[in-house]
């Protein structure tokens, strides 16, 4: 036997509650924090937050996967889906998916999980894709399905999943498990316990295709949601994708064993650090709209160019920092006007500045209430 599936106990999974018990108090208290953090945005900011954050999760869960999408479709179309703008004709299908993807699992997260849920996120991730023979379907072919990496001459398998043709009844169990261990269900689980074993237990079947990383991820984000009773909106493909070698190498060690406690550590931990990232992101979007509101009027064409790359950015900010060089770049301007244009920055309090002379770099001052 080489594989968990393989194994006589499968897909009874193995593990230590009380290694889980504290974190699972903590998920509980920082979900307290975030919603208290999320009600003082205005309700009209709430809306244009919501599409921040589900559009980051979509672009990321994307990018571990390999693929990058355009940020400004797939945020056109959650701002469609969710009903708060026109729905634009020249969205690629790749982002269109996704969107629809995300806000299926926004706004049904409660409901039970079916063949017909994944089915449909299975079509719109793979919109448009030619070259999957099942789309919309769990895969059928003869062939191993396998986790491999290295030239073809030497391939390593990290992973390879149950035949296709067990794929129908190991789902019917994942199904109904997944509903069972609901809140409402016959056997509830604790919120990081349900979302890590789901994650888990449904990448090691692969069911599908192509997508198996992708549809796992949201399934850990409906169960979150079902635990907590509202969509948790936390970053975590955000936090997933930037340590993605931790995450992959996680799997792989708890896909030969029954005994899953790493695992749910692993995963209990990115989940609190994700909902720390996300309160930052709210944080940082309040502070965002203050600045703006306490420079409004006040910043020269260039200026408001690079204020808003730099707010793209992020919370990671600039990397590096912001040097004159950059400043140069994005605006097209002099040495002696980019010089200029920094100082009146830091004197309105909108940047803050560290090291000095060529070595000088500059950040956006969120924390300064500095009148200028």
């Amino acid at each position: 036997m080489r594989w968990n599936w393989e194994q006589l106990g499968w897909p009874k999974f193995l593990y230590e509650s009380k290694a889980l018990a504290a974190l699972e108090q903590q998920f509980l208290l920082q979900s307290g924090e975030f919603m208290g953090v999320f009600r003082h945005v205005g309700s009209a900011d709430q809306d244009a937050l919501r599409i921040e954050l589900i559009s980051e999760e979509a672009l990321k869960t994307s990018a571990i996967e390999g693929e990058i999408l355009n940020r400004e479709s797939v945020q056109s179309s959650l701002r469609h889906q969710l009903g708060f703008g026109p729905d634009a004709a020249n969205i690629p299908a790749a982002e269109r998916g996704i969107a629809k993807m995300m806000v299926a699992l926004y706004e049904h997260f409660a409901a039970p999980l079916a063949d017909a849920t994944m089915f449909a996120w299975h079509s719109q991730l793979l919109s448009g894709n030619t070259t999957i023979k099942s789309i919309g379907d769990y895969r059928t072919h003869d062939d191993p399905m396998q986790v491999v990496s290295g030239p073809i001459h030497k391939r390593i398998v990290h992973f390879e999943a149950p035949p296709s043709k067990r794929v129908a009844d190991e789902m019917r169990r994942f199904i109904a498990w997944f509903n069972d261990t609901a809140p409402q269900g016959a056997t509830p689980l604790p919120a990081l316990t349900r979302a890590g074993l789901a994650h888990l237990y449904f990448v090691c079947i692969h069911p599908f295709e192509d997508g198996n990383g992708r549809i796992g991820r949201a399934l850990s984000e409906k169960a979150l949601a079902q635990n907590l009773g509202h969509p948790s909106l936390i970053a975590l493909a955000y936090t997933i994708e930037r340590k993605r070698k931790d995450y992959y190498a996680a799997l792989e060690r708890n896909n030969k064993d029954m005994a899953v406690t790493d695992w749910l550590q692993y995963f209990a931990h990115t989940v609190l650090e994700a909902q720390v990232t996300t309160i930052q992101r709210i944080d940082f979007y309040i502070a965002k709209a203050k600045l703006y509101e306490r420079l409004r009027d006040r910043l020269n064409e260039r200026q408001a160019k690079v204020i808003a790359r730099l707010f793209k950015e992020g919370i990671d900010g600039f990397k590096g920092g912001l040097s004159a060089e950059n400043y140069i770049t994005i605006t097209g301007t002099s040495r002696a006007t980019a010089t200029r244009d920094l100082q009146d920055l830091v004197e309105k309090g909108a940047l803050g500045k560290t090291n000095t002379l060529r070595h000088t770099r500059y950040h956006l001052a969120l924390g300064d209430e500095k009148a200028g």
